[in-house]
């Protein structure tokens, strides 16, 4: 099928509620399309690349761009203590067990690095990946981090520092020491070094009156079937800028930053990080550990089980494949997707980059956005390469 045939289905079999996507090489746009209305039920005209979407994780990238941008300017050490930066995080424990319904904690082996941040090896999690930390925020009373109340950081870590790669809030707190190194908010840094010189007007944390009507809202499956609006589920005044889950984009707007990501960092004559610090984000940045082949749910209302199988490493801020995937994104490729069921990827040895984006839960759903998502991948390969 076309790439129009793949995303119209994708809307026409309720797989998803809308959907728009887009195609980039390093010289410009080579596919966009959209299909499904904006709210069901509510605003019929359709998404398009022009329309605002929460991209929620995929705020990561950027923001790890950010500490790169420090690191290069030798304001940031990756191997510090992130106490060193954020004196907060000395008093976080390692979640130990139960003993009975109360929560056994204890100091870390190691103090976590920022380095652990940025390669989620901290022992830092999400509720809906870790059944632990979800009867831990139950019994302490305290929010996850989608609310955006800052006593989401009294989460312990699950386990001790560079035991494992457990895919978790580390780029909050990466954006906490982005910010004690600036000296200035995350969305400031993010809009003076990384949107700004890109271009990237429609890309925020809290959208003006206009782009909020241009915005989807979050869809969830409705009780008769089909999908239902939710409405805003992001605190519009939170008490943090959340660099782990944050902004709001375009697919026009964030496939700017991918381009430039695919042209080693300059777009338009603007560089935002040195080729060399590029290819380190598109190399394995955790030795010997892996990125999880199957995560289990601990909240089927939110994701899916998330099964990439083996051979996957992660980078600063990406998820990269070791082989060639079948009709599909080349080794080494980075890439990685956002709660509401968005997904990019920028495969280098290729030329191109991609995304796809809808906003529904729950996530990954394998026979509903998942499958469209590899769908979409396989319509691009034998189309546009």
């Amino acid at each position: 099928m076309s790439i129009d045939d793949v995303l119209r289905t994708g809307v026409e079999s309720g797989a998803v509620p809308h959907v728009a996507a887009i195609v980039a090489n390093r010289d410009g746009i080579l596919y966009e399309g959209g299909f499904g209305p904006r709210i069901v039920g509510e605003a019929d005209e359709p998404v398009s690349t022009s329309t605002q979407f929460r991209v929620m994780s995929m705020t990561k990238i950027i923001c790890t761009a950010a500490a790169l941008q420090q690191r290069e300017r030798g304001q940031l050490d990756f191997d510090a203590p992130v106490a060193e930066y954020c004196p907060a995080f000395a008093d976080l424990k390692v979640l130990d067990g139960w003993d009975g319904d109360k929560p056994v904690l204890r100091d870390p082996a190691s103090q976590a690095t920022v380095r652990h941040l940025v390669t989620h090896t901290s022992g830092l999690a999400y509720w809906f990946w870790s059944p632990d930390l979800i009867r831990y925020e139950a019994v302490a009373g305290i929010p996850n981090v989608v609310p955006g109340d800052d006593a989401a950081f009294q989460a312990p870590l699950v386990h001790d520092p560079g035991a494992a790669f457990t895919y978790g809030i580390n780029t909050d707190w990466l954006g906490k020491v982005v910010e004690a190194v600036a000296g200035a908010t995350l969305d400031v840094v993010v809009k003076e070094n990384i949107t700004g010189p890109l271009g990237m007007d429609d890309t925020m944390f809290v959208l003006d009156d206009a782009r909020t009507a241009n915005a989807v809202t979050v869809h969830v499956p409705g009780e008769g079937g089909g999908w239902a609006s939710a409405g805003e589920l992001l605190n519009q005044s939170p008490d943090w800028w959340a660099g782990g889950h944050g902004l709001y984009s375009t697919p026009r707007d964030y496939v700017r930053f991918e381009r430039a990501l695919l042209r080693g960092g300059e777009l338009d004559g603007e560089r935002i990080l040195a080729q060399e610090t590029v290819d380190e984000a598109f190399t394995n940045q955790i030795g010997d550990l892996d990125f999880p082949a199957e995560i289990p749910t601990a909240d089927p209302a939110i994701t899916d089980v998330l099964r990439v199988g083996p051979g996957w490493k992660w980078g600063y801020g990406l998820l990269l494949n070791t082989q060639d995937l079948p009709g599909g994104r080349r080794a080494g490729t980075g890439a990685w997707a956002g709660l509401f069921n968005t997904h990019f990827w920028v495969d280098r040895t290729a030329g191109i980059c991609a995304s796809i984006y809808t906003n529904s839960l729950p996530f990954i759903t394998e026979d509903a956005a998942w499958k469209l998502y590899g769908d979409f991948e396989q319509a691009v390969y034998a189309e546009l390469t």
